[in-house]
């Protein structure tokens, strides 16, 4: 996987080299999420809670629901992890927390500072599940370092990441020497790491390369060590770009023969499977370019993009590789029906009829209001009204079919009443996950 890096400083975009020469900045962060998020996860590090210089959090809170972030800079408790994942972090990156006994902070290596704090480690991972936790392993020359890389620990990498695997699915090592210079990254450095985890059996721990990475070649080669990239300088610069990098991160020694395809499976926003197929290199890259999901046709033997006759087109929202690199997630938003029969999926099923198609067909009616249609007539003061008298119809109903009937109805009318507020089902349903992850 590729990984776009989004560092935030002082409420800005920013680059920097060696953590400390300001490089480049931009404003635009939220379309930078929505952007990244084609391709990957999106890192977005907050580098002045990291360096316990101020927070970014309101920037950062709307970026969470654009795009699937890990977040990381300046987490120092469990409660603060969970708080970020019940706003809709994906991943939690910690760093420095994880290597200081926070009894003996500022009494430096000699007195035993710097060590793994596995007490932390362990709170944050039953908080927030291991499966979400990565810790950052930065390390100069083979040594950890920490608060934003400025204060050496004396603790060597690959004995630190033994230790840490544990706790976490995942650990971002950055390569700091190199970070920001754009010079290649250690490749032996991620080698050694990668040995230092070889041990690992039931509990996996992968690995997430950063620091200096300028070059296709060297994103294709920590793929082929299985491990994934993160980008900043070189992306920013436009030394890689990331629908090239997103090509090079592929197993395609692992695709179909004669000529190298990957399956691509295409899947609606809510979850149900529309279609599958085949990719080359060049049906990916042609999807990068079109927003249009394409494949290499095995019958015809050349490209096509589907619904390039019919119109039925599906529009790309994000890809994604899957953990072996040889097979490809597509989540599109269908222009029509996806099988040539005519039904809406080629697996011979209906559409799904969902609180976001329901939101689809209110949304229709407002817009294009049809002679005969009730939905149309339901203006802002009406679909108050009825949502006020059905909620009090469900709490009156007796029996089984009764309750179903009535919530059918309040569900209607609210979503009436949302959708011509201007609120959008997936807002109310990021509200409830946030609640439940709380």
């Amino acid at each position: 996987m590729v990984i776009a890096s989004i560092d935030i400083q002082g409420g800005k975009v920013v680059q920097l080299r060696q953590g400390a020469e300001l490089v480049l900045q931009r404003e635009d962060a939220p379309g930078l999420a929505k952007e990244f998020d084609l391709y990957g996860e999106v890192a977005v590090i907050d580098l002045d809670a990291a360096m316990g210089k101020g927070s970014n959090l309101e920037m950062i809170k709307p970026l969470l629901r654009l795009a699937e972030c890990r977040v990381g800079g300046g987490i120092r408790s469990p409660e603060q992890a969970r708080e970020l994942v019940s706003l809709g972090a994906k991943k939690i990156i910690v760093g420095s927390n994880a290597f200081r006994d926070p009894a003996k902070k500022g009494a430096g290596i000699a007195a035993g500072e710097f060590k793994v704090n596995t007490e932390f480690l362990e709170a944050i991972s039953k908080k927030i599940g291991r499966e979400r936790l990565i810790v950052a392993v930065d390390s100069r020359n083979g040594e950890i370092v920490v608060d934003g890389w400025k204060t050496p620990t004396g603790l060597k990498l690959a004995e630190v990441a033994i230790e840490v695997a544990p706790y976490a699915a995942e650990l971002l090592f950055t390569c700091v020497e190199r970070e920001g210079t754009m010079t290649g990254i250690d490749l032996e450095q991620v080698k050694a790491l990668k040995k230092a985890l070889s041990w690992l059996n039931d509990k996996e721990c992968s690995i997430t390369a950063a620091g200096g990475v300028t070059t296709l070649e060297e994103v294709e080669s920590l793929a082929a060590l299985g491990c994934d990239v993160q980008l900043g300088m070189a992306l920013y610069t436009g030394k890689i770009n990331l629908a090239d990098a997103f090509l090079r991160s592929l197993n395609w020694k692992k695709g179909a023969p004669p000529q190298p395809m990957l399956p691509v499976i295409a899947q609606s926003r809510d979850g149900q499977v529309l279609m599958t197929g085949f990719a080359d290199e060049e049906a990916v890259s042609e999807t990068f370019k079109r927003g249009n999901l394409c494949f290499h046709s095995r019958t015809r033997s050349k490209l096509w993009m589907k619904g390039e006759h019919s119109g039925n087109t599906l529009k790309v929202l994000r890809l994604r590789a899957d953990c072996d690199r040889d097979a490809i997630l597509a989540i599109v938003e269908p222009a029509g029906p996806v099988c040539h029969t005519g039904a809406w999926s080629c697996f011979g099923t209906d559409r799904r009829y969902t609180w976001e198609y329901l939101q689809s067909v209110i949304a229709e009616r407002f817009s294009n209001p049809k002679p005969g249609s009730y939905t149309a007539t339901l203006d802002a003061d009406l679909v108050r009204e009825k949502v006020m008298e059905e909620a009090d119809e469900v709490c009156t109903a007796k029996t089984h079919d009764e309750i179903v009937w009535e919530a059918a109805d309040l569900l209607y009318f609210t979503t009436a009443l949302i959708t011509r507020a201007g609120v959008g089902v997936e807002e109310v349903l990021d509200e409830l996950d946030r609640r439940h992850k709380k």
